[in-house]
């Protein structure tokens, strides 16, 4: 029996399965049988080997050898202890892929003495399934994008693994797992508007198999409506404010919502929504100011940004109080003289107050007035009201008290 340093032969490392580390110097039993004629079979992780065992009375079970793609040295390194010589496969798992692999077997003794080692059988992984081979990203969706692709031809592949990234990045993150290889849709929402993001889609496989991503697609969410131009409102028309605007010429323009404050600095409440690039805001308040946003609203219901600055609007208040320049009688009758510091006054009214009584006279279109009822030794109240063409009234003048001394 001829027995000889394996390290002549091969290097043997620690780290094998199910076995004692081996001795320091292991040597070789030149007598024992050696395998021979040792088939493989690649997947992508995993190596399936078969081999004619060995019924030699002497031979109590195999042990395998592999080099680490990882060492540039290409030396062997005991990976497995099969202890039984009945058996005739082995699989090695865990491997990378489409990564050559060099492997070498031999027989042990009861007393763990080596045959020589089988001729080197080389190996290569498979490489990774390819990701789907069509992808399309579609754009200009209200605040999503959609992506479709595809089903893939393996019929191993259990879902599709889909990837997002900001368009400046090269950073990843996992969005989805779309399980089911028959499922080739998936919408990304909750977006920016107007944003462009970056896709790829990786498939896994039933056996935790992962490909390589696919090519990248592009696409941007749906940019919100153009705000709207020239907003303005009115401050001289009675009981409303009228508010126009630009018409908007988006494609897929919708209406119009309009926003009201009491305050430019306050919060913007919801005041109407129109089709048309015009709204009266029917206010039933003299002089009230209100200050005005107004968005577009587009078919998908996106809407554009508010007016930085909004616009004021008021309805119009009411004339200037009248200004008396002189009240005084002849004996027989009082006369009143006024002014008005409004041009819009068309008509005044006169207000005549004497003994719990009143009388209003109305429709006078000149700034005076001769009073020839009247009785001497009674006292006589007078106020005066501008009235304009809208019908608004001026608050009334103050008391102008005339009495007509009674005859001695």
């Amino acid at each position: 029996m001829k027995i000889l340093s394996l390290a002549i032969l091969i290097l043997f490392v620690s780290g094998c399965q199910n076995s004692p580390t081996p001795p320091a110097k292991p040597v070789v039993d030149e007598t024992l049988p050696v395998l021979k004629d040792i088939k493989f079979l690649s997947e992508i992780t995993e190596i399936g080997f078969e081999w004619q065992p060995s019924y030699d009375e002497r031979v109590d079970g195999y042990y395998v050898y592999r080099s680490n793609p990882k060492n540039p040295n290409g030396k062997l390194e005991r990976i497995a202890t099969l202890e039984d010589k009945y058996i005739s496969h082995y699989v090695d798992t865990k491997l990378t892929p489409e990564t050559l692999y060099h492997y070498r077997f031999s027989t042990f003794s009861k007393e763990k003495r080596e045959s020589i080692p089988s001729d080197v059988v080389s190996a290569t992984t498979k490489p990774l399934i390819e990701s789907v081979t069509f992808l399309k990203a579609i754009a200009g969706l209200p605040h999503r994008v959609k992506l479709i692709w595809r089903p893939h031809p393996f019929d191993r592949v259990e879902s599709y693994v889909i990837q997002r990234s900001e368009f400046s990045s090269t950073k990843w993150e996992e969005l989805a797992v779309v399980n089911g290889r028959l499922n080739v849709e998936y919408i990304d929402g909750g977006l920016k508007d107007n944003h462009v993001y970056k896709y790829r889609v990786l498939v896994k496989t039933y056996d935790g198999l992962v490909s390589k991503p696919s090519e990248i697609v592009e696409a941007g969410t749906k940019p919100l409506p153009n705000p709207i131009e020239n907003l303005q409102a009115s401050t001289t028309l009675p009981k409303k404010i009228a508010l126009t605007w630009n018409p908007s010429v988006q494609k897929d323009f919708s209406y119009y919502k309009v926003y009201r404050a009491l305050n430019p600095l306050l919060f913007y409440s919801y005041r109407a929504k129109t089709v048309e690039p015009r709204f009266d805001d029917l206010v039933d308040e003299n002089g009230k100011v209100y200050y005005y946003k107004v968005t577009a609203v587009d078919k998908d219901g996106l809407e554009s940004y508010k007016q930085d600055t909004a616009v004021a609007g008021s309805t119009l208040g009411i004339p200037k109080e009248v200004v008396v320049l002189s009240a005084n009688h002849d004996g027989r009758s009082i006369n009143i003289v006024w002014d008005s510091e409004d041009n819009r006054a068309v008509k005044y009214n006169l207000i005549k107050s004497f003994n719990s009584q009143k009388q209003v006279i109305t429709g006078i279109n000149v700034k005076n007035y001769t009073d020839k009822d009247v009785i001497p030794g009674v006292e006589y109240k007078y106020n005066i009201v501008a009235v304009d063409e809208y019908g608004l009234a001026s608050n009334p003048t103050d008391d102008v008290i005339v009495i007509i001394p009674k005859e001695q």
